[in-house]
């Protein structure tokens, strides 16, 4: 019999935020990007990566996001820009976008708008206010439902209201049918400065219990 593999358990609660911080973006991988417009009260642009960021549903069509705070504990851009049903677009990151995209992550001056600083061209939203980013080969159009705030955790619930993709992303526009691999998409790996393709895929059919239990049956 093979012996079981050795485990190291980690109390968090006895642990500091950076050491929490630190296990999870190690372990939690790998993590999509989300490279989030926003607008400030006067019409200006933010745009900013966040990794901690996920799908929830599709109907409606939920996804999250966690912007955290300044090292001062004031909110980042992004949160301030987003009170109150505000709007923002989830532009995705393809592999060429990956250094301007990091860029962005940039401690810029509170207001200064990331986009016209970088040279990043900006493309007017359908749905909502907000610019997305014009080579993103997807983005999502979004509106703040919820803020949930745990501890000094924020996160961001937003309903999709619409989906820009590249055309050529796209099998079967009428059969609603994605060329995943397309995008080029790329995700966090880890803390800092770590990333990793989506190139290298596989596939694993799923099966209902009928088949299984054949399966099963002629093993």
């Amino acid at each position: 019999m093979t012996a079981s593999p050795a485990f190291e358990h980690f109390d968090f609660a006895a642990l500091d935020p950076a050491d929490r911080y630190k296990l999870l973006t190690g372990t939690v991988v790998p993590r999509p990007i989300a490279w989030v417009t926003t607008l400030n009260a006067d019409g200006g642009v933010n745009l900013a990566p966040f990794s901690f960021f996920g799908l929830l549903g599709s109907d409606p069509a939920v996804v999250a996001f966690a912007p955290g705070d300044r090292p001062d504990g004031t909110p980042k851009d992004t949160a301030l820009n987003l009170r109150s049903g505000g709007e923002f677009t989830v532009n995705l990151v393809s592999a060429d976008l990956a250094p301007v995209m990091n860029a962005t992550a940039t401690d810029f001056p509170r207001g200064m708008d990331e986009a016209a600083t970088l040279g990043i061209t900006l493309v007017p939203g359908t749905l909502v206010r907000v610019p997305r980013v014009a080579a993103s080969p997807a983005a999502l159009e979004c509106r703040e439902v919820q803020t949930v705030l745990i501890g000094r955790t924020r996160v961001i619930l937003g309903e999709v209201l619409g989906l820009h993709l590249r055309a050529d992303a796209l099998l079967d526009a009428q059969r609603f049918q994605v060329n995943t691999a397309a995008l080029d998409l790329v995700g966090r790996m880890g803390g800092r400065g770590t990333y990793t393709h989506t190139r290298d895929t596989f596939i694993l059919d799923r099966i209902s219990y009928t088949q299984w239990q054949e399966r099963l049956a002629k093993d």
